[in-house]
């Protein structure tokens, strides 16, 4: 399929209608076979569950072209395992895992000609998402639910290079021990709205959350994992059942044992360590890893030893080898990658 005219070099990170988006609905106990439509709008009775008691959950993916052309996605049995996980927590009907994967490459497919070529920076951001869709005005789960797919292509998180972050501890707390955190639920980032805006307003790029029940340890920040790199070159990323579970974040610390050697620890992290670190980044899907190079801790600075003008050099060999896996350069662990055509 011929691309789209579009200035690849020049995107944003930003939605962009493409031509076709998945559906399926949830009624009587049942999905529907579900499949592509080109109507981009959502239509729901005012009274909807996900307009009232916040019932959505949702993914975040990508799909890139390779270096020798093909069209793949990344790992989406792990984000369909996940998005199980999130429906579960919130009383919504589960969205097949086979059918999810097969659901994105369909989507991705239909839309191949906005998947970006290959060296622009540019990738398909691929969202899934599963909300409820019938009236509910009692505190109940829907009985109707509806799981859609669009994407959009977009440009490098980080337009003109990496530049180290600056952070600050925040006095908000992000989730409870016991509650969302864990899941990728709407509810939890709009909660997150406030402190990104008043952390924004004080000149910071993102918050660090601390543990709701001793604000001791470090959690995430609204939007991504944390990873540290200690002076003796150790991988360390916090562990908490609050903690969103990142894909990024489980294949980066794969890829610094396997790929790298490098000794790899998911544990608690005291905040009273961070000082101790020579390296820090945020990992996710939209830019793999954000390096730190800076947290405020109400005043008080830390400065981490990798400093404000690039990536350290751990966390740019995990950030290359990452990328390189995904891009085709390099050979991926098997399962990794699904071709699309």
């Amino acid at each position: 399929m011929e691309k789209k005219n579009i200035d690849w070099g020049n995107l944003g990170f930003g939605y962009m209608p493409t031509d076709k988006r998945y559906v399926s609905n949830y009624k009587d106990g049942a999905w529907d076979e579900g499949g592509l439509t080109e109507d981009a709008n959502v239509t729901i009775n005012e009274c909807a569950g996900v307009l009232q008691y916040a019932q959505t959950v949702f993914e975040g993916l990508k799909a890139y072209t390779t270096e020798d052309g093909r069209i793949v996605t990344f790992r989406p049995d792990l984000n369909a395992e996940r998005l199980e996980q999130s429906a579960k927590r919130l009383e919504m009907p589960v969205f097949p895992k086979e059918r999810f994967v097969d659901a994105v490459i369909e989507t991705v497919k239909a839309n191949s000609a906005y998947v970006p070529p290959y060296g622009t920076g540019a990738t398909l951001y691929v969202r899934p998402y599963l909300f409820g869709t019938n009236p509910v005005i009692g505190v109940k789960p829907a009985d109707e639910y509806q799981f859609r797919i669009f994407v959009t292509p977009v440009g490098p998180y980080f337009k003109g290079g990496v530049k180290p972050l600056t952070i600050r501890v925040t006095d908000f707390d992000r989730a409870a021990p016991n509650g969302t955190g864990h899941i990728k639920a709407g509810l939890n980032y709009a909660m997150s709205m406030h402190a990104i805006v008043t952390a924004h307003q004080e000149g910071y790029d993102e918050n660090m959350y601390l543990d709701a029940a001793t604000r001791t340890k470090v959690e995430e920040t609204g939007g991504a994992n944390f990873l540290f790199v200690t002076k003796d070159n150790k991988v360390v990323t916090p562990k908490s059942s609050s903690i969103l579970p990142s894909i990024t974040r489980r294949s980066l610390l794969y890829v610094a044992k396997e790929y790298l050697g490098l000794e790899v620890e998911e544990r608690e992290v005291p905040f009273e360590e961070v000082p101790e670190f020579a390296e820090c980044g945020l990992c996710g899907t939209a830019a793999v890893i954000s390096p730190v190079g800076k947290i405020v801790d109400h005043g008080k600075e830390i400065c981490l030893p990798s400093g404000m003008k690039e990536m350290g050099p751990t966390t740019k060999k995990l950030y290359e080898t990452l990328t390189g896996i995904q891009m085709g350069r390099l050979e991926a662990p098997e399962g990794w990658i699904h071709p699309v055509e």
